[in-house]
Order: C-alpha cells, then sequence, then structure tokens
C-alpha cells in the first residue's frame, strides 16, 4: 500500500475473528518492522512479545476487559527495558516510552499494511500484566495491541477527523 494512503486509512479494529490465525510470514514482518524502528542512540530497548498459546492469551486478556480484545487470536506487549535505554544527562530523561511508541507505531502500521486488524491498548492494568507475564522490574508496557483479521461483516469508516493542518502545524 503506498504510505500516504495507508496513514489515511488505517483504523484501530476493535471487532475480531476468533477463527482466523494470522498467517506465520504476515506476523514476522509485522514484527521485523518493529525490529527495525529507530530508538534513541540506537539503543533498541525493547522486545515483543507475541501472544497467541490459549493458556497464555487468557492470562493476559485479564488485563483489559473488553469482549473484542478478547476475540483476537494473537496480542502483541512491546516490553521496554528501562535500563537499557537512552538517558539524557540534563535532565535524567529516559527515552524507553518514546522508544517503545515508536515501535509500535512501526508494528500498528505494519499490521495495517498486512491486511491485519490493531488497536493501540493503554488502558490496560498494569499490575495484572506484570503478573501475568512475570515481568522484571526494570521491565515496563506502555502498549499493547490485539492482532487478527477483522470479521467479516467490518466496515472501514472512512475519513478520519482530526484538526485541521493550520491549527497543528507553525512555521517559525
Amino acid at each position: 500500500m503506498e504510505y500516504y494512503d495507508l496513514i489515511r486509512t488505517r483504523e484501530s479494529i476493535r471487532n475480531y475473528d476468533p477463527g482466523i490465525q494470522v498467517a506465520p510470514e504476515k506476523l514476522n514482518r509485522i514484527l521485523e518492522a518493529g525490529r527495525i524502528a529507530l530508538s534513541a542512540a540506537n539503543r533498541q530497548p525493547w522486545e515483543f512479545w507475541l501472544i497467541s498459546s490459549v493458556p497464555m492469551l487468557q492470562k493476559i486478556r485479564e488485563c483489559y476487559h473488553r469482549d473484542w480484545y478478547k476475540s483476537a487470536p494473537h496480542i502483541l506487549v512491546v516490553v521496554g527495558k528501562k535500563d537499557e535505554a537512552w538517558v539524557r544527562s540534563t535532565d535524567g530523561y529516559n527515552s524507553v516510552e518514546t522508544d517503545t511508541a515508536i515501535a509500535m507505531t512501526h508494528i500498528i502500521l505494519a499490521a495495517e499494511n498486512e491486511g491485519v486488524g490493531a488497536c493501540w491498548i493503554a488502558a490496560f492494568d498494569p499490575g495484572k500484566l506484570r503478573h501475568a507475564l512475570n515481568l522484571r522490574e526494570d521491565q515496563v508496557v506502555f502498549g499493547i495491541t490485539p492482532l487478527g483479521h477483522p470479521m467479516s461483516d467490518f466496515r472501514k469508516k472512512g475519513e478520519k477527523v482530526r484538526k485541521d493542518f493550520k491549527d497543528v502545524v507553525r512555521f517559525l
């Protein structure tokens, strides 16, 4: 898909067909898009955890209570490693959140390009997710996304509602 069409037409999918798995080669290309994402000082302070097994899906689904989320055949968790991220010397800013957000953006756009539905979720219960994944202290999750094919009756909404260009862009 042409890039500008991709970013204009991408939608958050909240309607997954639980009976259709995503092909492994598509999942690999989606994960590769995250792997090659840019990061501060090229530290790449992340891991991508793809949950597809039924027992792990059941555990992960407890961190966010929406039926549509529970029907996706895969859940991707971008795990940031704070101890590996670049830190700005002047004020101690740690880039892990920015870096994982960039990687997640690559992943979501790659999923759209592959015809795979995704929806960036930040409203999960971090304590339940931390427990389910047995995360270390230095590991943090800023977003998760289900991955799957939309139900056959899914129809794109069309034009996105966004602020006008003149309201968000400043030329100085």
